[in-house]
């Protein structure tokens, strides 16, 4: 009779397991799945997610590799920092929106990527950038305006790449059009971030005085009582290159230092300036 009543209540109990299960999958399936909507209002601009083939023409304009650590900026459902941590890359996304950033979690542990995508709530104006070398954006003109004193603060090299909106006066180093998608957000613009030069550099026994506005250089060498124009100055990280007359200069910046070479018509010899 004990035996009948134990197996009585261990089948009642049973039941009641299963019943409280399916009740609870049942409730779990009526809860509504957030899903984004093209157009939606967020913190500074709304969210339109940018075409799958400008994301792949952004990392790669950038050279993403194993190497780099990717922030986007405004990261939306995390598409581009999924296919940045597919590339081997170390990647970040800073988003307003907590669904959009719950989304991009769960994306990123599908795609098997979860170990290098993290995503966090965040604005993006008060987050540390600096350890990043390759920021991309899609945010408004002004957002990016906004945001050009802090990134022209960042290590040189650090490749800036924005959807569709440019940043001002500072022409990018490089534009590119996707012709896959001709009637959307199909460009995409990357800035290198440049040393800074501005100033009087000793080079030799005469001096180099260059202005520099973003990635343009320039100015003059004086020598004596002669002063030359410099030509055809550009940075790109950095990179210097510019012409004194008919002479190349190439070389490198590495603080108050620069060093490289002169090319000219007579051969080549290295030149060396210090600020």
């Amino acid at each position: 009779m004990k035996n009948k009543f134990f197996i009585l209540i261990l089948v009642a109990s049973t039941l009641s397991f299963f019943l409280s299960l399916s009740l609870n999958a049942q409730n779990n399936n009526n809860v509504p799945v957030y899903e984004p909507e093209i157009g939606q209002p967020g913190k500074d601009v709304v969210w339109v997610p940018t075409p799958l083939e400008l994301v792949d023409t952004m990392l790669s304009i950038a050279e993403v590799t194993p190497d780099d650590f990717v922030i986007d900026l405004g990261s939306g459902d995390g598409r581009l920092v999924i296919k940045a941590a597919k590339k081997g890359a170390c990647a970040l996304g800073i988003e307003y929106n907590p669904d959009l950033v719950e989304i991009s979690r769960r994306s990123a542990e599908i795609e098997g990527v979860s170990n290098r995508a993290e995503f966090i709530e965040a604005d993006l104006f008060e987050y540390d950038l600096s350890n990043a070398t390759v920021i991309t954006m899609f945010l408004l003109p002004e957002l990016n305006i906004q945001l050009r004193p802090r990134l022209l603060e960042l290590k040189p090299g650090t490749r800036i790449v924005s959807n569709t909106f440019t940043m001002g006066e500072w022409e990018p180093d490089y534009e590119v059009t996707t012709p896959e998608n001709w009637n959307s957000w199909n460009t995409a613009y990357m800035w290198i971030i440049p040393s800074k030069v501005e100033g009087v550099w000793d080079i030799g026994e005469d001096q180099l005085i260059i202005n520099q506005e973003f990635q343009m250089i320039q100015g003059k060498l004086v020598s004596g009582d002669n002063e030359t124009t410099i030509k055809n100055g550009r940075l790109r990280g950095n990179e210097i290159t510019f012409m004194i007359d008919d002479d190349l200069y190439t070389g490198y910046v590495s603080g108050n230092k620069m060093e490289g070479i002169m090319r000219s018509y007579s051969g080549e010899k290295e030149w060396v300036a210090r600020r």
